[in-house]
């Protein structure tokens, strides 16, 4: 089975509009991640471009579309697809989150949470498994950004990731942004949900931006956006999690309302920064 295998550096979401700037970048970032469902047709601009970014460029596909967590069992044709694509591209790494997605036949273009409970742990790690087999890679599993919580739940999130990556051998896609919106949407403490998530199973992090609002009753609600730079807050957080585990491939996501070129590549250089800090910390 391939492993994951990006460099421990600070990469970008790759988006079109950027593609000419980042062809005259005088210094390469670390590498770049796409949504595998964007380029699973057979050519035409998307594959041209991602072609020639491939060239220079560690990548990482991150799927949006398995419905990991479905009740039902995986589409075939989907899983397929993303096998071509795995195979015409080899990607450093391929990511899924942890949710669901589809619905018989219908698709809801949103990534849904799922109740913590022994079944669901089965059925993820079996999907897992399946995925994993078909493309003969390891896959990372990304802990999600939530709104509400499962009065079945008998698992916390954090030992129900850590059980499905022992049980599967899968990594963990850790996003922090996602931890700081779900810990305060939930009114938890997001330094004591890194202290308890598995870490050592880490091969990727995110960071995001997010939106604040409030909800029906008035109370603070944190959406997880990806319209804005990373806020200080999730910044800290990830300072904590380098302190804990050292330097980790790390991705800047920005999906909505896209900035020009040179801001986000600041935030990937902000990124990088700490990287490097944290690497020289882990070698003194």
């Amino acid at each position: 089975m391939i492993p994951s295998a990006l460099p421990r550096r600070a990469g970008a979401g790759f988006k079109p509009e950027h593609f000419a700037d980042i062809l005259a970048e005088p210094q390469q970032i670390g590498f770049f991640e796409v949504h595998a469902e964007n380029y699973m047709g057979a050519g035409g601009p998307p594959h041209a471009q991602l072609g020639r970014l491939r060239e220079d460029h560690a990548l990482s596909l991150h799927g949006v579309g398995l419905s990991i967590g479905s009740m039902q069992s995986l589409d075939p044709d989907h899983l397929a697809r993303l096998k071509t694509l795995c195979d015409r591209y080899q990607p450093e790494s391929f990511s899924e989150h942890l949710a669901w997605s589809t619905h018989d036949s219908v698709f809801l273009n949103d990534l849904l949470p799922l109740p913590y409970t022994q079944e669901t742990l089965a059925r993820v790690a079996n999907h897992i498994d399946e995925v994993q087999a078909v493309l003969g890679r390891r896959m990372l599993l990304e802990n999600p950004a939530t709104y509400l919580l499962f009065a079945e739940s008998t698992i916390e999130e954090t030992a129900f990731l850590a059980e499905i990556a022992r049980r599967t051998g899968c990594g963990l896609l850790l996003d922090v942004n996602n931890v700081f919106v779900a810990a305060t949407n939930h009114d938890l403490d997001p330094d004591a949900y890194i202290a308890r998530f598995p870490l050592e199973a880490v091969c990727e992090i995110h960071l995001g931006g997010h939106c604040e609002t409030v909800d029906d009753l008035g109370a603070r609600l944190l959406i997880d956006s990806h319209d804005t730079p990373v806020k200080d807050p999730v910044w800290a957080l990830y300072q904590t999690v380098l302190d804990r585990i050292g330097p980790v491939a790390s991705l800047i996501e920005w999906d909505n309302d896209v900035s020009a070129w040179p801001v986000l590549r600041d935030e990937v250089v902000a990124a990088q920064r700490m990287l490097d800090a944290a690497a020289r910390q882990k070698a003194a």
